[in-house]
């Protein structure tokens, strides 16, 4: 099968649901004649035209809230933020209206809005540009967040976004855009709601989410090969809503847990994750669960620091050595 790289992945995923229906635009900064910040929309302005590739003015609150009426009206629009940082600049359009328009409206409009961009750590473009809210976002009743670790999921999970009648919040990861992986051509579906068992395993389980995912399944060969661990993987690809289905399964094999996440540790994803295993599998855990988030600090400017920060393969084998 052919290979592909985390931005062609998606742009290849925008482009079919783009000629799929007549309804999906993108709208956003550099989105069109620059090609995107981060060329994932490379070639597509000159391939659909103005009228569905469109260039938004550095306004988050203004473009995101012209975005969520135009998917209330009918159409699909897919949003580019530069930085997932800058969702915060459109809060109250993305939360209070596009997440509870339905609610309010008793189930008479929709709000089909994609909202996509990098959401990551790690590259040293400082605190304000570095951070990671799928935890905060996925708060909120009415939201779905999917947070995609590899190509093939970044492709089938943004057409199931564009599909979606909610809003969905789809988060990269800037270091993950020039990884390749085995893509098909096909007009497939990843659906969102269903993680994925990234690597089967019996001693641990690691479960993770974004580029994490790749870290921990660097760790698990090193478990396997140096320590005689055999580590299982597990990739939420969704946050909400959150497979515990596969969670628990895994859990519940294993009798051990590791959960990490680039997310910091108060109030995290694994918070939740950590709740919800000993809700409905404490008595089949033969060790507490243990957490390695990013450390519990703003995004550290020095590179060395900030790759120390967020999880890596060695803090992740520490970690799961740390496991009796």
């Amino acid at each position: 099968m052919r290979s592909l790289e985390y931005r062609d992945a998606l742009r290849e995923g925008l482009s079919q649901e783009i000629e799929r229906d007549e309804n999906v635009v993108i709208i956003g900064e550099e989105v069109a004649q620059y090609n995107g910040a981060y060329k994932v929309t490379k070639g597509m302005w000159e391939k659909y035209g103005d009228k569905r590739l469109m260039d938004a003015p550095i306004s988050e609150a203004g473009f995101i809230g012209m975005g969520i009426g135009a998917s209330m009206m009918g159409v699909r629009p897919v949003m580019e933020l530069m930085f997932y940082s800058f969702a915060y600049v459109a809060w109250d359009q993305l939360i209070n209206n596009a997440a509870t328009v339905r609610y309010m409206s008793g189930g008479k409009i929709n709000c089909p809005i994609v909202v996509r961009g990098p959401a990551n750590g790690g590259t040293g473009v400082g605190a304000t540009h570095s951070h990671t809210p799928e935890n905060a976002i996925a708060n909120m009743p009415g939201t779905k967040v999917v947070c995609p670790a590899t190509a093939y999921d970044a492709k089938g999970l943004i057409k199931a976004s564009i599909r979606d009648n909610d809003p969905v919040y789809f988060m990269e990861n800037t270091m993950l855009y020039g990884e390749t992986w085995e893509v098909p051509e096909d007009d497939y579906v990843v659906p969102i709601g269903v993680a994925d068992v990234k690597r089967e395993g019996s001693d641990i389980s690691i479960i993770t989410h974004g580029r994490c995912v790749v870290m921990a399944l660097k760790a698990a060969e090193v478990l396997e090969a140096e320590h005689d661990v055999s580590a299982e993987v597990i990739d939420l690809r969704s946050i909400r809503p959150l497979d515990e289905e596969t969670i628990i399964e895994s859990v519940m094999k294993t009798n051990r847990a590791l959960l990490v996440e680039e997310n910091r540790p108060f109030c995290g994803v694994d918070a939740q994750i950590s709740h919800l295993i000993q809700e409905k599998a404490f008595d089949y855990l033969d060790a507490p669960v243990k957490r390695l988030s990013a450390i519990d600090a703003p995004a550290i400017y020095s590179p060395p620091l900030e790759k120390y920060q967020i999880p890596n393969v060695d803090r992740i084998i520490k970690a799961a050595l740390t496991i009796g």
